[in-house]
């Protein structure tokens, strides 16, 4: 079988396993009974779930818990709530994109806007996800140490289970697999209640909106690492062609927001419960704002005993996990989209395996970084959050102008008030990057 040959194979095998997940969602949605149609949206949803948790990822959990240790509850609660609006905001574009659309977010931006900003978006992306995936392993690393797993066995159970979940299972079942792993990112809800908080100050925060220590460089570091956390590049890919390969439509657009609704409301109540966590057991404490993420973890055996240690640590492992399960697909995606490789999760890896290999790569050298010795790995984790939020602009962008094209989307174009607030955003988040330029050009100004 020659290569063309080959490769409208593949896209055959992509259009009938898609047509059979859509076939059996038609099927729910011609019933009338209440219980098909809740079997319907428990079928619907998943993508926007498992962007919203994957998105409190390592990264997000270790970046969370500096930022509790170090600033407390006073500023960050609300600014999360804000946060995940503006998480629901950017991603539900990306629901009604990939469902109008029927393609991948890289494949749009190479088929509208030519090789030029095909390649500049998936460079970014690339390098984007390479950078997070780092923080994963990080976690990963980090939170088994605990239980006295050497970095370089835990590094490894990463990959194994990634690649074994990624490789062996379609579409329908990896998504429900990694939403049932997914699941464990609650842990720090509970772990929050275990440090008995003070839910009055909790509730001041609201009314009494201030920065400890007054806005300073360290602090616009520390809001871009956290806007970097919420919203990210690969965020955007991830979501939409999720929604492409899970065979949504026009008529599925609805589900797809109240399925990123959800998983908005999910992933705030957890950043909150991280927060508040590491606001009650280390701010205040010496040397509170120099903690790193192991100093953290041992504080918690500390204060909360041996089981909130556990919990914490696997609260991080989870964490790491879910999201290398979806960066490497992300990752996937859009190197499948931009070079018309096969492109679904629903081919066996013989098939297509140029598909898996792009992702699986980019996890192992993230592994591979973080068993440097000695490697600055708090300072790599801000950093990298950091990075997304600089990054994240320009992906904004090219969304917008995706979004607002009436030849492709019809009437589901972007209204004026989701223009506007997606205009308020990208404007956010140059002007804090401007502002952290500032402050490293002119450091005596803050």
């Amino acid at each position: 079988m020659n290569k063309n040959a080959s490769l409208a194979f593949d896209y055959s095998e992509e259009v009938r396993l898609r047509a059979e997940d859509q076939a059996r969602v038609a099927a729910l949605r011609q019933s009338p009974h209440l219980l098909k149609r809740l079997l319907l949206l428990i079928t619907l949803i998943g993508p926007g779930i498992l962007v919203m948790i994957a998105d409190n990822d390592a990264g997000g959990v270790i970046t969370y818990a500096q930022t509790g240790a170090t600033y407390g509850i006073g500023f960050f609660v609300p600014a999360l709530i804000i946060g995940g609006v503006i998480a629901y905001v950017v991603q539900e574009m990306t629901v009604r994109l990939g469902a109008v659309t029927h393609r991948g977010h890289a494949e749009m931006i190479w088929g509208r806007y030519g090789a030029f900003w095909g390649w500049f978006s998936l460079i970014d992306l690339v390098i984007a996800n390479l950078l997070t995936l780092i923080t994963e392993f990080i976690g990963i690393t980090v939170g088994m140490s605990v239980f006295g797993v050497p970095p370089l066995l835990s590094a490894l159970g990463g990959i194994v289970v990634d690649a074994g979940i990624l490789l062996v299972l379609r579409y329908r079942s990896w998504e429900r697999v990694s939403l049932w792993i997914a699941a464990g990112n609650l842990v720090f809800v509970p772990l929050a209640l275990m440090a008995h908080p003070d839910w009055q100050a909790v509730a001041l925060s609201f009314s009494h909106w201030t920065v400890p220590g007054g806005i300073t460089a360290a602090f616009i570091f520390v809001v871009l690492a956290n806007f970097g956390t919420t919203i990210a590049p690969w965020m955007l890919f991830f979501q939409q062609s999720s929604v492409v390969d899970k065979g949504l439509t026009v008529q599925d657009v609805r589900h797809g927001q109240i399925d990123t609704a959800l998983g908005s409301l999910m992933m705030v109540l957890v950043a909150i419960a991280i927060v508040v966590l590491t606001g009650t057991v280390a701010y205040g404490h010496p040397g509170a704002a120099q903690y790193d993420i192991q100093q953290i973890i041992r504080l918690m055996g500390e204060r909360l005993g041996p089981t909130g240690q556990s919990l914490f640590a696997l609260g991080l492992v989870e964490a790491g996990t879910i999201a290398a399960i979806a960066l490497t697909a992300s990752t996937s995606w859009a190197m499948g989209e931009a070079f018309h490789w096969p492109k679904s999760i629903n081919l066996p890896w013989r098939k297509a395996w140029r598909f898996y290999v792009p992702g699986l790569a980019s996890a192992v050298i993230a592994a591979a970084i973080v068993l440097i010795p000695h490697a600055p790995l708090g300072f790599l984790n801000l950093t990298v959050q950091v990075l997304a939020s600089i990054f994240m602009p320009a992906a904004l962008l090219f969304l917008l102008l995706l979004l607002n094209d009436r030849e492709i989307m019809g009437q589901y174009v972007n209204r004026r008030w989701q223009n506007i607030s997606a205009i308020v955003i990208v404007a956010l988040l140059v002007g804090l990057n401007g502002l952290y330029g500032l402050s490293v050009v002119f450091p005596k100004v803050f």
